[in-house]
């Protein structure tokens, strides 16, 4: 992972690269995600995806002739930090819609702060539930919901994994908790019972002592909640324990900073995740990946749902013509939209019509490839 010097200048390049038009001449949009530090990786997708998509549209003429502006804005995956960017999108740079934020603890405060100022927000990425069943009429996502992967989770390792003494971590944040808790919703639906359910804390790195004790409930399977940070770690010191045991997990951990994190191919192989069927391999985004790839950068995890993100609030302003974020909502609720990963609805509460979440399994050389 780039070193948080390097990443902060990166950022620092990028706006200036992006705010040289003028205001009454553009379209603000602002991107929020963690720029920096232990989940920079995920903001970088976000950030890739929505540039790529901002320069292809105004390469074709911008939305009814204005181009679009983005800022970024860092939250760093911290809930304070988040309604702290928010502020600053909505009053210092006047952002007409917002793409982001990533991590659930983030969105839920900062969405508070776009719906007062009446700004639409679009998260490629938060998926806790609780984000679209709080009435906010001006907020949706392009993502799922944990309670549909958690659900699939859950399937799996019952019907495929076959376990039956399962172990469900989290670490105790908004998503990942809330991602375990609905994974074992599910697992009670089909008639088993947790042996162990825990919590641990973001940014901790020993776990042999958790380890111990999952060897003790005699685990034959492994559910965690939370991001590729501790994930990583975790999966290397059960190995290194010799638990058997496989570990499944969430969308969180999809970055080949799980690998890196992890300690190398070896650790990581094994790991199954849930994600969305991946949009890489969708026939509408063939040119869109390629000209990431040509740029140097694989359009890995949430990087193509950022590029869909934006394009459906250029087709929002293009249709209404309008940029209030009631009139751009009220017209998405009601229109579907053509994007890299195929078209897309949105039911009364913001969320997808439609969640294609599905088993993913990490291989020997580093990759992920679904589960046939």
């Amino acid at each position: 992972m780039k070193k948080i010097f390097q990443q902060g200048m990166f950022w620092v390049v990028m706006v200036l690269m992006t705010s040289t038009a003028q205001a009454d001449q553009t379209i603000a949009i602002g991107v929020a995600g963690p720029l920096t530090g232990a989940y920079a990786a995920f903001g970088e997708q976000l950030w890739r995806g929505a540039q790529q998509a901002a320069q292809d549209i105004n390469a074709a003429g911008g939305i009814n002739g204005q181009k679009i502006e983005l800022f970024s804005a860092d939250d760093a995956c911290d809930p304070k930090q988040a309604m702290a960017v928010a502020n600053q999108l909505v009053d210092r740079h006047k952002v007409l819609a917002v793409i982001g934020h990533f991590c659930s603890s983030s969105t839920i405060p900062a969405s508070e702060v776009y719906a007062e100022a009446g700004i639409l927000q679009i998260t490629p990425a938060s998926t806790n539930p609780m984000i679209t069943e709080r009435g906010i009429t001006t907020l949706f996502r392009t993502c799922g919901r944990d309670n549909q992967q958690g659900s699939v989770g859950a399937e799996f390792i019952v019907k495929t994994l076959k376990a039956k003494t399962i172990a469900v971590l989290h670490d105790k944040d908004t998503y990942g908790q809330g991602l375990a808790d609905a994974m074992r919703t599910q697992l009670h639906s089909l008639g088993l019972k947790e042996v162990l359910y825990e919590g641990l804390t973001r940014g901790e790195k020993d776990f042999n002592a958790l380890v111990t004790k999952l060897k003790s409930v005699n685990a034959d399977a492994v559910y965690f909640g939370g991001l590729h940070n501790e994930a990583g770690p975790l999966v290397r010191q059960m190995k290194e324990q010799g638990l058997k045991a496989p570990l499944v997990s969430g969308d969180g951990i999809v970055s080949e900073e799980f690998v890196i994190a992890a300690g190398g191919p070896t650790y990581a192989e094994g790991v199954y995740m849930t994600f969305g069927r991946d949009p890489r391999k969708i026939k509408e985004g063939t040119n869109v990946v390629e000209r990431l790839r040509q740029s140097g950068y694989e359009p890995e995890g949430y990087t193509l749902y950022s590029y869909a993100t934006m394009q459906t609030i250029a087709a929002a302003i293009a249709a209404t013509k309008k940029t209030d974020g009631a009139t751009l909502a009220d017209w998405l609720h009601t229109h579907d939209v053509s994007t890299v990963m195929g078209v897309k609805g949105w039911d009364a509460k913001g969320d997808l019509k439609l969640s294609d979440y599905v088993m993913y399994r990490w291989d020997d050389q580093g990759r992920y490839a679904e589960v046939p």
